[in-house]
């Protein structure tokens, strides 16, 4: 033996392509959600060159659309990041509204896309097809710079892990998100060096971070002496820490919740201390808010805080900083862990509190009629075609208390009745379409048992690529719930018309143009080619014993199952 190599241990010789997914699994990335081109040979020879329980499992998805929102699902209900690889620009370019969906609800995706052969001959992996010259961009990584938090080219094989590393941290860092690593073909092929005794250097994600006292005593001061004091929240964390730290705050100390604009529900909907969705009037009585990780907390045009009003915003980003414009008051900007901060300030309140019984007695009066209006409201709503509040009420009554739901312009939260937070997650204000249905199928993943629904309009399915999505669950044995609302347009551009134009020649005419997707295709066909069992329900009052069919198809063959509704046409919804 050598004597500059005795006592020491050679690094076993492998790809670049090799040591990233090595790097990938050892960063916890379960699975690659994959839409595979000619950029891939390397990684599929890795794939089947290396233990399969020291990689990702590789998944097939036929579309890139849903590759990025698989892995957005899972991360919501597991809090665990997973990696989508994609062909090249192309494939990226079909990931890229993923992608901002992913950004825009801080969700840590690790985006890989191969990259065109960088060499025209002598090396391997050089190019060998036409298609290498024309996909060839400048700039690969400028097509979501803009939407990721790190973005990178590898260079060299031995960059493989360390890549794997740097990129699964830093999206798991507060604020979390996305992040883009681009892979040229040669250093994938091109062997790591041999060096001895050399291995990447652990790294931990960053911690969170924990409130600065003297604010937490401020905001204390002005909560506890508030007459009418308002919590607004939009999304709590996969683990829900900062929900039932919310819970407690509010039931310690008779602080109203409302849930504006929501993303992944907090409260119980039948709460004493939850007045529901609609900020509006809320607000107008508020006059200490405390917002807390929330992007939208109200809207600027519509409703404001009163200007003697002071606002709280809490959160790992509470100017939300990669959101251009964004107006709403903030007197006080505590950046911190939701859950730390709330921790925090229940200690603090708690010596300054004063008697709260009389607001606590109003509030839950407030929220049982609130209660009332909405079970009446659904009620209604139970003809043909079915109202969306009538649809929404059963599926709720119709799930156990694990049961979760994707929505995309798809239930009302308002009239639902759900036992605690993240059971219904709604598209991302970024508004993405396509995400809802292949978002149930990532969550379906993470747990095989529970029951995932996506309920979404007849458009969100279209756009979800739904041949593709019911092949993956069928390939996988996800036995997902799909709910179509079908109510033949795109309901959400026809009420911005009449919202923006309300005498307008456009509401007056007898038809709207660009907004009808008459004539309605058979939905449920769609689904029966891939095995799903399909229905199709006309009456509200038949929607129960669909549901109740589906759920034991679902539950008994551990297959996937589908619902057509006709929906009623709503200003509202």
């Amino acid at each position: 033996m050598d004597e500059a190599t005795e006592g020491t241990e050679v690094q076993t010789l492998t790809t670049g392509a090799e040591s990233l997914l090595l790097g990938l699994k050892r960063n916890g990335i379960d699975y690659i959600f994959a839409n595979a081109g000619t950029d891939f040979p390397p990684i599929i020879e890795a794939f089947v060159s290396l233990d399969k329980s020291s990689v990702p499992e590789p998944i097939t998805v036929p579309h890139e659309t849903a590759s990025v929102a698989m892995a957005h699902g899972y991360y919501l209900v597991t809090g665990r990041p997973q990696a989508t690889m994609v062909h090249v620009n192309v494939g990226l370019a079909n990931s890229v509204m993923g992608v901002i969906n992913a950004a825009s609800d801080n969700v840590p995706v690790v985006v890989l896309s191969g990259r065109t052969p960088i060499t025209e001959s002598g090396r391997r992996g050089t190019r060998v097809t036409p298609i290498q010259y024309g996909q060839e961009m400048y700039d690969q990584s400028s097509m979501v710079s803009d939407v990721t938090k790190f973005h990178y080219e590898m260079r060299y094989p031995e960059q493989g892990e360390i890549l794997a590393t740097r990129a699964t941290r830093l999206a798991m860092s507060e604020p979390r998100g996305p992040v883009y690593v681009s892979l040229p073909r040669e250093p994938l092929m091109d062997a790591v060096p041999p060096i001895a005794g050399q291995s990447v250097s652990p790294q931990a994600v960053s911690s969170v971070a924990y409130p600065d006292p003297e604010a937490i005593r401020t905001a204390a001061a002005w909560l506890a002496a508030a007459r009418a004091p308002l919590v607004i929240c939009q999304r709590s964390g996969p683990d829900g820490k900062a929900a039932a730290e919310i819970l407690r705050f509010t039931e310690e100390f008779a602080i109203p919740v409302v849930e504006p604009y929501t993303v992944r529900n907090v409260m119980p909907s039948e709460h004493s201390m939850f007045l529901g969705y609609d900020v509006k009037a809320p607000l107008k009585e508020a006059d200490v808010v405390l917002v807390i990780d929330s992007a939208i907390p109200w809207m600027e045009s519509l409703h404001r805080p009163d200007s003697n009003t002071r606002v709280i915003q809490i959160g790992p980003d509470p100017h939300f900083q990669r959101m251009p414009i964004r107006g709403h008051r903030s007197d006080l900007a505590i950046v911190s862990d939701p859950a730390a901060a709330m921790a925090a300030l229940r200690e603090a309140v708690r010596p300054l509190a004063g008697g709260a019984e009389e607001r606590r007695r109003m509030i839950a009066a407030r929220a049982q009629q609130r209660v009332e209006r909405a079970a009446a409201l659904a009620a209604a709503g139970c003809e043909s075609p079915m109202s969306a509040e009538w649809m929404s009420r059963c599926i709720s009554e119709a799930i156990d208390s694990r049961a979760v739901i994707f929505s995309e312009l798809g239930v009302v939260p308002e009239v639902m009745k759900v036992s605690g937070p993240n059971r219904i997650f709604n598209n991302p204000h970024s508004g993405g379409l396509g995400w809802g249905l292949p978002a149930a199928l990532g969550a379906q993943l993470a747990d095989r048992n529970r029951l995932c629904i996506a309920c979404i309009g007849d458009g969100s399915y279209m756009f979800a690529n739904p041949v593709a999505c019911h092949q993956i669950a069928e390939a996988l044995e996800l036995p997902i719930l799909t709910i179509v609302k079908n109510n033949g347009i795109w309901n959400a551009v026809r009420r911005s018309v009449v919202s923006s134009y309300p005498d307008g020649a456009a509401v007056m005419a007898n038809k709207m143009p660009l907004v009808s997707l008459e004539p309605s295709p058979d939905y449920s066909a769609i689904a029966a080619a891939s095995r799903a069992y399909t229905e199709r329900v006309e009456h509200g009052r038949d929607l129960p014993g669909a549901l109740e069919r589906a759920i034991g198809v679902i539950r008994k063959e551990k297959r996937q199952a589908m619902l057509e509704l006709r929906i009623a046409v709503s200003d509202d919804r």
